[in-house]
């Protein structure tokens, strides 16, 4: 089996390139020193995100194809909750020689997986060798003549709502970390390690009026912590099971054989990057979108607060920290 130390730089990434997506609007691929992408709107969005192996990722959990996909994942999720639809991304690998090419080549085929039924390319990036494997993507995304849609703009009286699930990814970690992934646990896993974002729901959330939209990567405590503080005002979580229509019970099912709590999944855990959106409270949620709660003027409680029923959360830690994980 030959390992990135057997071949040049130039013969890797010549094996790599015929496995990855051109897209929609590449106007010129990967090859030159540069990629060229149309912008028709003028404007375009642009996100970076890094997984380190085994801070964020653990080869003997999954295939290569499933780092490759998760990494695309994250990055596209960015994009659309701005309001965006994703055109292209930039990946650069840092790779320590014992790596093998049939794992580069899985990494690629896991990209194009997600990113060629949407029309997104892998247009370029960087190859380094080094101690630890790295894997580092940048997307863009094209706005479509409208706005940006931020994570500033919720206000009193808008109604919270999010599209995608909620504690998924957490319950698939939880059920690998115990060595318990088989049978009916196994959508649970493939939700950490092939996050499925609603990627079409952020454009669809900004064509209906949106106020304020964002990922949620993070966890949704600390996501909606970050809308709330940004918008200055408070944002109460009063319907979290609507959040996971018919997924709930097999959630509480992985939690009682890992002896963890379903609820916690659900408001900490990340990675699951469903979105995260504040509508005015007369206009119909788009498809995907389900209602979790209102925003609240900072009356009784400080702005940027979150609010689970009325009352402040008592779960413990509120969510992913890459610095104090």
């Amino acid at each position: 089996m030959d390992t990135v130390a057997d071949l040049t730089e130039d013969e890797l990434i010549a094996s790599m390139l015929p496995l990855l997506p051109r897209g929609d609007r590449t106007v010129v691929p990967a090859g030159d020193d540069a990629a060229v992408v149309e912008a028709p709107d003028g404007r375009f969005c642009t996100t970076t995100d890094v997984l380190v192996e085994d801070r964020h990722f653990r080869r003997d959990w999954g295939e290569a194809s499933d780092v490759g996909w998760r990494a695309a994942a994250q990055n596209l999720a960015d994009v659309a909750a701005m309001g965006a639809e994703p055109t292209s991304l930039v990946v650069s690998l840092v790779l320590p020689a014992a790596t093998s090419v049939d794992w580069v080549h899985g990494l690629c085929r896991g990209m194009a997986e997600i990113c060629g039924p949407i029309g997104v390319g892998v247009v370029g990036g960087d190859l380094s060798g080094g101690q630890q494997l790295v894997v580092a993507v940048t997307a863009h995304g094209d706005l479509g003549g409208r706005p940006a849609v931020l994570r500033s703009g919720a206000r009193p009286g808008d109604v919270l709502a999010h599209a995608g699930v909620l504690g998924a990814a957490a319950g698939g970690y939880a059920l690998l970390e115990a060595g318990v992934h088989a049978g009916g646990e196994q959508a649970l896993v493939s939700a950490f390690l092939r996050p499925a974002p609603p990627l079409a729901a952020g454009p669809r959330a900004a064509a209906a009026g949106a106020s304020a939209l964002m990922d949620v990567s993070d966890g949704l405590l600390r996501d909606a912590g970050r809308m709330a503080r940004a918008s200055a005002v408070v944002l109460d979580v009063d319907d979290l099971a609507a959040t996971v229509p018919g997924d709930l019970e097999r959630l509480a099912d992985a939690a009682t054989r890992t002896g963890q709590d379903p609820v916690r999944w659900m408001l900490t855990g990340g990675e699951d990057h469903g979105l995260l959106a504040a509508f005015p409270g007369d206009v119909r949620l788009p498809d995907g979108f389900r209602r979790i709660g209102t925003v609240r003027e900072p009356a009784d409680h400080r702005a940027g607060t979150v609010l689970v029923r009325g009352a402040a959360p008592d779960v413990g830690a509120t969510g992913w920290d890459h610095f104090r994980a």
